[in-house]
């Protein structure tokens, strides 16, 4: 029964429901295909919307820098206001979100429409998580309940590009986002109906000022990332973006010093092992995000693949985590997380530098599959051991606070990944475009239209644009320049993913994790 007033949990300790069970994973499924939703879709959105490649990115980011910024906060809004409010709040926020996306007409406002289902699926990741586990304390039921919630979350992973891409094939970008919309709907009903209302406000409270100064400090950061290639680097805007993520990025650690309540324990930094464990989920995740964004721009944009043939391979990836997981629980017990996160992060790297290998007009799934097992297998690895990596570097009291900061870098990580990937991707794409036009040989009017549609939208709009028979000459020299751009990616998050494995060998603590 819904609650008008905060109080300890009414879910019997140690029983949870199965209506509940069931509402919790409805909504990590739901957010986890609004993650995922794009990722065979980038193409379409790119043709769609005429974006650049900075737009591009922001397509991603609005949807990531919600949850990476408001997960915890939605957590302590939970534990005091009642979870089931949030679950329901946040479909319905997914549901709104997603109809300003199938709305717009351009692609400012479907930013707005992501960011929007980002601030719902935030809800949705912490509140079904913190229902599950509040309502079982007993380690063999919780365990049970967390598969239920696992899996529900890597079906979502596992649906959403099929979905996108045949929703897209069948009828329209806009459908596909309507779509979605649907299902939020339907599963905020689920929600409303089955959940059982619990809270434990003791002792949490809000930390509004830490939460505004972060989320100000990473939009400043990541604007001064992905426009710097379009606005130049020594632009007055991008030089005051990057002065201002710094002077936030301070204000914040002021705040959570003197704050009664902070949003994320500083404190835990001081453990080498602790601050360990994060940087691996920051590089780490940034790496694999960063080489699944380039996957997408490969598939959708340079090869031109339709969005069903381009959801293929993230089928694969995303499929190789529910088979293995069992076997990666017993690993975790036997071995502890440092070989796991080593091996995990050597895997990824390896199937980065495989797919650089690989001509990006090579769409063929058999040279890509072993890059993408490998993918699907270091993400595994990493994910499972990530949290047990913080939580063995902690005293057992603040084992919460570790699992939900790492949580909350993992997140930042993820977010950064395809903002800094596009940066580095489009900077030597357009550079190499623009010598490349200046020896093609063009006559000087259809230069002159090739150099304003470069310097108004980048590679990615040269590569698209319908320049009539002045593309059958441009949007080759853009897709080489582009296919070089993002394999220079590849290369950086191939790097990232090794330093990160470097990291975890030499300082995240060995031994084994407790079941």
């Amino acid at each position: 029964m819904s609650s008008t007033t905060a109080r300890p949990s009414t879910i019997p300790s140690g029983r949870l429901p199965v209506a509940t069970l069931v509402a919790g994973c409805a909504a990590v499924f739901l957010a986890q295909i609004g993650l995922v939703w794009p990722a065979a879709i980038n193409g379409v959105i790119q043709v769609a919307f005429r974006a650049s490649g900075a737009q591009l990115s922001w397509v991603s980011d609005a949807f990531l820098v919600p949850i990476a910024m408001t997960s915890l906060t939605f957590g302590v809004l939970g534990d005091r206001y009642g979870r089931k409010k949030m679950l329901v709040g946040g479909a319905i926020a997914m549901a709104l979100g997603y109809l300003v996306s199938a709305l717009a007409g351009t692609v400012q406002l479907l930013w707005v429409g992501q960011a929007i289902c980002g601030v719902g699926a935030a809800a949705l990741f912490a509140s079904s998580l913190t229902m599950i586990t509040a309502a079982t304390p007993e380690p063999g039921r919780r365990a049970r309940a967390l598969a239920a919630w696992t899996t529900a979350l890597s079906t979502g992973a596992l649906a959403a590009p099929v979905l996108s891409g045949a929703v897209v094939e069948i009828t329209s970008i806009s459908w596909a986002f309507a779509f979605v919309g649907v299902i939020a709907l339907v599963i905020a009903v689920l929600c409303a109906v089955l959940a059982r209302e619990s809270s434990a406000p003791e002792g949490r409270a809000l930390d509004w000022p830490g939460q505004i100064s972060i989320a100000l400090a990473l939009l400043a950061l990541l604007f001064a990332v992905i426009e710097g290639p379009a606005l130049g680097w020594g632009s007055p805007l991008v030089i005051a973006s990057f002065v201002l993520a710094v002077l936030l990025l301070v204000a914040f650690v002021r705040i959570e010093q003197r704050s009664p309540a902070p949003m994320l324990r500083l404190g835990l930094f001081r453990i080498p092992a602790f601050s360990a464990s994060a940087a691996v989920a920051v590089v780490g995740m940034f790496g694999f995000l960063g080489g699944a964004y380039v996957l997408s721009i490969r598939l959708g944009v340079i090869a031109h693949l339709s969005p069903l043939a381009a959801a293929v391979p993230f089928v694969i990836v995303q499929g190789v985590t529910p088979f293995i997981w069992p076997v990666l629980a017993r690993l975790l017990q036997r071995f502890g997380p440092r070989p796991m996160l080593v091996t995990g992060l050597v895997s990824l790297a390896v199937s980065h530098l495989w797919l650089r290998a690989l001509p990006a007009t090579d769409t063929a799934l058999p040279p890509m599959l072993p890059s993408l097992v490998l993918m699907g297998l270091g993400f595994g690895l990493v994910v499972c051991a990530l949290t047990a990596a913080a939580v063995n570097a902690v005293p057992v009291s603040h084992a919460g606070m570790a699992s939900g900061t790492t949580n909350m870098v993992r997140d930042l990580g993820q977010t950064l990944g395809p903002a800094i990937i596009g940066t580095v991707a489009l900077s030597q794409a357009g550079t190499l475009l623009g010598g490349s036009l200046a020896v093609s040989g063009l006559p000087a009017a259809q230069l002159g239209v090739a150099q304003g549609v470069l310097a108004a939208g980048g590679p990615l709009a040269l590569a698209t644009a319908p320049l009539g028979p002045l593309s059958t000459t441009v949007a080759p020299l853009a897709r080489t320049a582009l296919t070089s751009g993002y394999d220079a990616g590849l290369l950086v998050t191939a790097i990232a993913c090794l330093a990160a494995a470097v990291i975890a060998a030499v300082l995240v603590r060995g031994g084994q994790t407790p079941a």
